[in-house]
């Protein structure tokens, strides 16, 4: 049975091995013109190459001829000889610069569509991702590309020709018993080194994986330097890293040890291969059916032909893994994005900017209910906010506003389109967020700040940071608008990157606002700027605002209430508090703690005047 099992995998590998390599080919197309003209230089490389032997076997028997004729044979063959070994050296470098556009467009094209495919598949994928796993199996994936380009073209199509090349010298001037033997010894080396290296990829499959968990491990504990720190967990990581790194070096060593037995079986045949035939040979010379020079001619274009076949068995090897890396990149491409445009999607027509939930239910696994029977309006120009504990699906309403999931059930209207029916593309840009959690690129301020618009003028960037209260900061660092602010914007503190991505926001000019807890890591004194902001920029804009401080959400047109899914109150600020219900339970608990916190400031200024 388990034999079976390891046939049938076999069988598909070999089938997915093949599908790659077709999936290969339009990457090629481009410069069709260019690998043919390659192809033939290739071609006329190996004519010269094989032609050399044929001209050191005249010079050879030259030498056995009358004196007479030694002063003028010799001279035109060693010139022949000479033009010969100059002519394979430049149509091999012809093939090298012809080639190279192929070869780096091909691996440039791949990465731009990996890229671009990885930004198409949906959050749930990018939640779940092993950022560091992915990032070595791309770096692999790409990379493999330009080496099964440059194996193909500069070693297997080479010996295939000259091997052609050889076979019809052979047959076309000695007897049939060397082919036979050159035929045999090829098979039996071709034979051989499959097998061998089918039953290896098991280790380097192993060694990939092994290898990406690695890298995984070392990658998220850099991420995660700073909890990494608190907790003192140095050695965990360091163990856990080289934990899987042991296992690695275990296959590694497996793989080196069974390459050893590869190289030594190769070179095995090879040499009796060559034995025999030159054996043939030597006793076609003492039989006087061959010259001398037929002896070198043989001995020459065996040296050419196995040569080149011991270093093929390498690069077998290496195809059928550059193959197996590839196939991690090609298995991302096949992955279907959760969410997609329909057929028939449309553009976004924007008319007032209303939203409208419809009986809204939503879950990320299906055990586990976020949003039930939700069904609100927010009118356009409106300003609704959501508020509840921890967990009430506050935060999911903005992934499902931008389409990052799909409802499960209901639907979701802007201006009476179901965003089910629009192009994802104009939806989102129909709508601008201030996330809770704000994730900065690793460059510059300026860089940061323009994100929200390509295109936007400085000075239209430098009045979004006025109105985010952030350019007096700016402008007070010593690189100013150009301040590296680091993987995740880790140099800016919470407030400074939330103030970076309200100017974002404010600098997209959205009709529709998300605040998703906009201010929760501004201080107070700062709080209320920006708040007075944000609704001046909430004017004539359909605006959802989501909160868990009560305070911030005062003067929004009407609140709503959220308890595991479902709306537990609605109304404005001051009916919520008259209604004695869940909301002034919570306005008074959050009242007290701000309290609470005036009382310990004052305490901690008159510890700090006395």
């Amino acid at each position: 049975m388990m034999k079976r099992i390891i046939a049938t995998e076999k069988i598909h590998g070999d089938r997915r091995d093949w599908r790659n390599l077709r999936d290969m080919l339009p990457y090629l197309w481009e410069f069709r013109g260019r690998a043919s003209l390659a192809i033939a230089c290739l071609v006329l490389a190996k004519v010269a190459n094989v032609g050399v032997p044929l001209v050191l076997k005249g010079i050879v028997d030259a030498f056995q001829s009358p004196a007479t004729q030694t002063l003028i044979l010799p001279f035109t063959l060693l010139l022949a000889y000479g033009l010969l070994k100059l002519s394979a050296s430049l149509f091999n470098e012809l093939r090298d610069v012809v080639f190279a556009r192929v070869r780096y467009r091909a691996m440039r094209r791949l990465s731009t569509r990996v890229l671009e495919h990885l930004h198409r598949l949906s959050l749930r994928y990018h939640l779940e991702r092993q950022s560091g796993a992915v990032s070595r199996d791309l770096e692999r994936g790409t990379r493999s590309v330009s080496t099964i380009l440059n194996y193909v073209v500069f070693s297997v199509l080479p010996v295939l020709v000259e091997f052609a090349l050889v076979a019809a010298i052979l047959l076309g001037r000695y007897a049939p018993s060397f082919m036979l033997v050159t035929f045999g010894t090829v098979a039996v080396y071709f034979a051989f080194t499959f097998a061998i290296t089918e039953w290896r990829m098991d280790y380097r499959h192993r060694m990939n994986r092994l290898d990406s968990e690695a890298n995984h491990q070392a990658f998220d504990s850099l991420i995660n330097y700073e909890t990494v720190k608190y907790f003192g967990n140095e050695r965990l990581e360091l163990d856990r890293y080289d934990g899987t790194l042991a296992e690695w070096e275990e296959m590694a060593v497996a793989s080196q040890t069974s390459m050893s037995l590869l190289n030594f079986g190769q070179g095995a045949i090879i040499a009796i291969g060559v034995t025999l035939i030159m054996s043939l040979a030597a006793q076609g010379v003492v039989a006087g059916q061959m010259s001398v020079g037929d002896l070198v001619l043989v001995n020459a274009l065996l040296l050419q032909l196995f040569i080149p076949l011991g270093f093929l068995g390498i690069v077998y090897r290496q195809i059928k893994y550059a193959i197996a890396d590839m196939d991690l990149v090609f298995k991302l491409l096949e992955r279907t994005p959760e969410i997609q445009d329909r057929p028939t999607a449309r553009p976004l027509r924007l008319d007032q900017g209303g939203i409208r939930f419809e009986r809204v239910d939503f879950h990320y696994q299906p055990e586990r209910a976020i949003l039930r029977d939700l069904d609100f309006r927010i009118e356009p120009g409106q300003k609704l906010a959501v508020v509840g504990h921890s967990g009430a699906g506050k935060s999911t309403l903005a992934r499902l506003l931008f389409r990052f999931y799909d409802v499960t059930g209901g639907r979701i209207l802007i201006d009476g389109q179901d965003l089910r029916d629009l192009t994802q593309d104009s939806l989102r840009a129909a709508i601008g967020i201030v996330p809770q959690d704000t994730v900065l690129f690793n460059d510059s301020l300026y860089y940061n700040l323009a994100y929200g618009r390509a295109g936007a003028t400085r000075a239209e960037i430098e009045r979004a940071a006025d109105m985010a209260h952030i350019r007096a900061f700016i402008e007070s660092l010593p690189d100013g608008w150009e301040t590296v602010v680091g993987e995740r914007g880790l140099k800016l503190s919470g407030g400074e990157k939330q103030r970076v991505a309200i100017a974002r926001a404010m600098l997209k000019r959205p009709r529709i606002l998300i605040f998703d807890e906009a201010t929760s890591s501004l201080d107070s004194h700062t709080e209320q700027a920006i708040q007075q902001t944000l609704s001046e920029v909430a004017e004539n804009h359909t605006t959802l605002v989501i909160a868990h401080r009560l305070s911030t959400v005062v003067d929004a047109d009407r609140i709503l209430v959220m308890e595991q899914g479902r709306i537990r109150e609605q109304g404005t600020h001051r009916e919520l508090l008259e209604s004695g219900g869940h909301y002034a339970s919570m306005w008074e608990l959050q009242q007290r703690e701000g309290g609470d916190a005036v009382v310990l400031q004052g305490a901690s200024g008159e510890n700090m005047r006395s």
